[in-house]
C-alpha cells in the first residue's frame, strides 16, 4: 500500500466505524475513486486496533467508573455502572455468537455492491423513521435489560455490509425512546466488545496465515484510524446537539445512490 492508501482508508474506516453510515460502502467508493484494490486483512486490523484505542480513550472515564464499581459489587452508589456492564455484555452477546457463526457466509455471500447500496439507502430510510417517530425523553440512565436485548438483536443486522453497526443500533435506540446522544452513548460503548472481538478474529486469521506484516505501515494506520476515530466521536455527539440526525440520514442517501450509478 502506498503512503496515500493508508492515509485516506485508515481516515475513511476512522470516520465511519462511529457514524451511522456505511464504511463497506465508503471504502468501496474510494477503492472506485483512485483505482485501488483491497486494502487487505492486516490493514483491517490496524484499524479494528486504531478505532477501538479511540473509543477506550474518549470513554475511559465511563469505563474507569465501570470497573471500579464491578470491582466493589456491594457499593449502592455503583449500582448504575455495574448494571451498565451487564447490558453491554447482554447487547453484545448474539452480535458475537452469530457474527462468529456467519462470518464465512457473509464474505461470500454478502459482499456485494448491490447489497451495500441498498442496504445503505434502506436502513438509512429506517433510521429516519426511528428519528421522527422516537421521542426524546429517555437518557442513557434509563437503559434496561430489555432495551439493551433488543438494541443488540438489531446490532445483528449489521453483520449485512452497508447497513453500519452505529447505524442499526441508534436506530433501534431512537425507536425505544432514547435521545439521540443517549443512543449514540450506548452505540460507542458497545462498540468496544465487537470491535475487539472482530480485531481479535483478524489477528488470528494473520498469525495463523502468511500475510506479511509491514510495521511501519500498521502502526501508521492505527495512529490514523485512532484519531480520525476519536475526532468523529467528539465531533457526532456535539453535532447531534446542533443538526440531529436527518443530515446524516440524507448522506446515506446521497452515498447510496452514487453506488448505484456506479453499478448500473
Amino acid at each position: 500500500m502506498t503512503l496515500l492508501q493508508i492515509i485516506v482508508l485508515a481516515i475513511i474506516q476512522g470516520l465511519t466505524e462511529f457514524l451511522p453510515v456505511s464504511s463497506s460502502a465508503h471504502l468501496i467508493l474510494g477503492g472506485q475513486a483512485f483505482g485501488w484494490a483491497d486494502q487487505g486483512l492486516v490493514f483491517d486490523v490496524a484499524t479494528h486496533l486504531g478505532t477501538l484505542l479511540a473509543v477506550l480513550v474518549y470513554f475511559r472515564s465511563d469505563l474507569a467508573g465501570m470497573a471500579a464499581a464491578s470491582l466493589a459489587p456491594k457499593d449502592p452508589a455503583g449500582r448504575q455502572q455495574r448494571l451498565m456492564v451487564g447490558y453491554l455484555a447482554v447487547a453484545s452477546f448474539f452480535t458475537l455468537a452469530i457474527g462468529l457463526a456467519a462470518h464465512e457466509f457473509v464474505e461470500m455471500y454478502l459482499r456485494d455492491m448491490r447489497i451495500i447500496a441498498w442496504s445503505t439507502i434502506g436502513f438509512g430510510l429506517v433510521l429516519w423513521w426511528a428519528d421522527a417517530v422516537g421521542s426524546k425523553q429517555k437518557g442513557l440512565q434509563e437503559m434496561s435489560f430489555k432495551s439493551a436485548l433488543l438494541i443488540g438483536l438489531a446490532q445483528v443486522l449489521a453483520l449485512i455490509p452497508g447497513a453500519s453497526r452505529s447505524g442499526v443500533t441508534i436506530t433501534a435506540g431512537r425507536f425505544l425512546g432514547f435521545t439521540p446522544e443517549a443512543a449514540a452513548r450506548f452505540s460507542f460503548l458497545l462498540s468496544i466488545p465487537v470491535i475487539a472481538a472482530a480485531g481479535l478474529f483478524g489477528m488470528l486469521r494473520v498469525a495463523s496465515g502468511d500475510a506479511p506484516i509491514d510495521w511501519t505501515q500498521f502502526g501508521l494506520a492505527v495512529v490514523i484510524a485512532g484519531v480520525a476515530g476519536w475526532v468523529c466521536i467528539a465531533a457526532f455527539l456535539a453535532l447531534l446537539k446542533r443538526v440531529g440526525l436527518v443530515p446524516f440520514v440524507l448522506y446515506r442517501l446521497a452515498l447510496g445512490a452514487t453506488l448505484l450509478w456506479l453499478l448500473y
